[in-house]
């Protein structure tokens, strides 16, 4: 589970998030929406430490976030491309992460092969550096590093965003399946409103860093209720 407490970010005399408590329990695809400047990427920041907050904590399945390491051994997360070594090909970088994951080269490969066709014969042995693909590629890249190390919490930032249809789709299938196979936690920010509510299991609104609302039920109701409140019906 994790457990946001309490947590508040300022800047100077700007509060751009505030959340008196959120849980998100075990084996739920959580989403997280709002419009462009609603918190939701300082909040997953703050999940993964890389900022600190102004007040409160983080706990992932206990672990305060900012005091301890435990909580990154069975937490993975793309945000963006800066998470990337871009001077590396997707398949030197994949080596360099199997090393931290201690992962032999089989095993590599045995957790790459979901991901085939999402890659589409664009990724793997192309030679290219990350740097010099295009964005859509570099997310798959990116998506496919955290899931790797076979973590059972998921952080993704936009994973639709730069994606055409067809990967959109295959990516919607692995998440659904790692939710399965692996009792896999996901946390998903996306503007794209079909998508985040056809694999969630619950959307939590974000406006002006606070919680507007917090939706469970079937992915029709909160697509309608999401639609309604952004004014698109």
């Amino acid at each position: 589970m994790i457990e946001i407490i309490s947590v508040t970010k300022k800047y100077v005399d700007s509060t751009v998030l505030d959340i008196p408590k959120l849980e998100i329990p075990r084996n739920q695809c959580f989403g997280l929406v709002g419009n462009n400047g609603a918190g939701k990427t300082t909040l997953f920041r703050i999940i993964l430490d890389l900022i600190p907050t102004t007040t409160g904590h983080v706990r992932n399945e206990g672990h305060i976030v900012s005091k301890t390491e435990e909580w990154k051994e069975f937490t993975g997360a793309y945000l963006d491309e800066h998470m990337l070594l871009s001077y590396l090909t997707p398949d030197e970088y994949f080596e360099t992460l199997a090393k931290i994951y201690n992962l032999s080269a089989e095993d590599v490969e045995v957790r790459l092969e979901p991901f085939k066709e999402l890659f589409n014969g664009e990724i793997r042995g192309t030679k290219k550096y990350i740097r010099d693909l295009s964005k859509g590629n570099v997310k798959k890249v990116g998506i496919a590093a955290a899931f790797l190390g076979n973590p059972s919490v998921i952080l993704l930032d936009e994973p639709f965003e730069n994606l055409d249809p067809s990967s959109q789709i295959k990516l919607k299938k692995l998440i659904e399946q790692a939710k399965v196979d692996q009792s896999c936690t996901f946390l998903i920010s996306s503007h794209d409103l079909d998508h985040v509510t056809e694999i969630s299991d619950r959307i939590v609104l974000l406006e002006k860093g606070k919680v507007i609302k917090d939706m469970k039920g079937s992915s029709e109701m909160m697509e309608q209720e999401l639609k309604k409140y952004f004014g698109a019906e």
